[in-house]
């Protein structure tokens, strides 16, 4: 039996194909993704307080050259292969290149489940994955174009300042502030309850997942094919990553896991602001539609069953 928050994931999509009355309100997902968030950072906040020497600057400036490495690669395909514009291109190599805080947290679930050792460190991969390809992508549309929407330190402000990024920096400070002592009060909601927060967020997501594909875009079918074979070349980058910097298996497959992902949270508020010309339906068509689903059904279960 698949892990029960990816059946909330599977039941989420059923009901959004079978056109279900079925839906999660805004205000209620609203709060789900406030709560999961710092479900996330304070977890890795509490694993850093109990082990405060644990953070290596250099294995988390090499997980960081990831978000550029991967964009970079990634846009001469998009171009060539996929055939896409260079707005295009670039906004969906952005997209790839960040990483999905969805997937993060199934990842990190699946590790838990299968008592699969995390590094302290582990929470700042998202943080640090999440943004240097949104960054790299919009400075070489900006040079490419002339485009003069906005200098870069605005972009580097708005994307650090982002509802994520705060959520998630601010519950790794608190956890490491307070420790177990000091979060006991709202343990039970916030640590215990991470489960909860992330299977009613998958039930969210496989309904928007259902309506990306209502009706079947066929017309871009390269696309999708690179959206559905794009997570299993990526996944290696972490995987040899984790290997060399001999992280514990459960960091392992989180890094995998982040690196076969794509934003479809903060890239498309990035990307729709900086670069007028790209679609953003096109970036999460592939994003939410293809390689979120294909992640969490499929491929984060294999690699977690391979490295348990």
């Amino acid at each position: 039996m698949p892990d029960v928050v990816i059946a909330f994931f599977a039941l989420g999509l059923l009901a959004g194909l079978l056109k279900s009355d079925l839906k999660v309100p805004g205000s209620v997902y609203d709060i789900l993704t406030i709560l999961l968030m710092l479900s996330i950072g304070i977890k890795g906040g509490l694993a850093l307080h109990s082990d405060q020497d644990s953070i290596h600057l250099g294995q988390l400036a090499m997980v960081g050259a990831l978000g550029l490495i991967i964009p970079i690669l990634i846009y001469p395909v998009l171009s060539y292969l996929v055939k896409l514009t260079p707005a295009n291109s670039a906004s969906i190599a952005a997209h790839y290149g960040s990483v999905s805080a969805g997937t993060f947290a199934v990842a990190w679930a699946l590790a838990e489940t299968a008592g699969m050792p995390l590094a302290p460190e582990t929470t700042l991969f998202l943080v640090i994955l999440e943004l240097p390809a949104i960054i790299l992508m919009l400075a070489l549309h900006q040079r490419r174009h002339a485009q003069q929407g906005g200098s870069m330190a605005a972009i580097w402000i708005e994307a650090l300042t982002s509802r994520g990024v705060i959520l998630l920096m601010g519950g790794l400070l608190l956890g490491w502030a307070y420790g177990p002592k000091g979060l006991a009060p709202i343990e039970g909601l916030v640590v215990d309850g991470f489960k909860a927060f992330l299977a009613l967020f998958l039930l969210e997501m496989g309904l928007c997942t259902a309506r990306v594909f209502q009706p079947l875009p066929w017309q871009h079918w390269r696309l999708m094919l690179f959206a559905a074979l794009a997570p299993f070349p990526l996944a290696w980058f972490g995987l040899g990553l984790g290997w060399y910097l001999e992280l514990p298996s459960g960091s392992i497959l989180v890094l995998a896991a982040l690196t076969a992902s794509a934003s479809y949270i903060a890239a498309p508020a990035a990307i729709r602001a900086a670069i007028k010309q790209a679609d953003i339906g096109l970036a999460m068509l592939a994003a939410l539609g293809i390689t979120f689903p294909i992640n969490v059904l499929l491929h984060i279960p294999l690699l977690a069953s391979w490295l348990g």
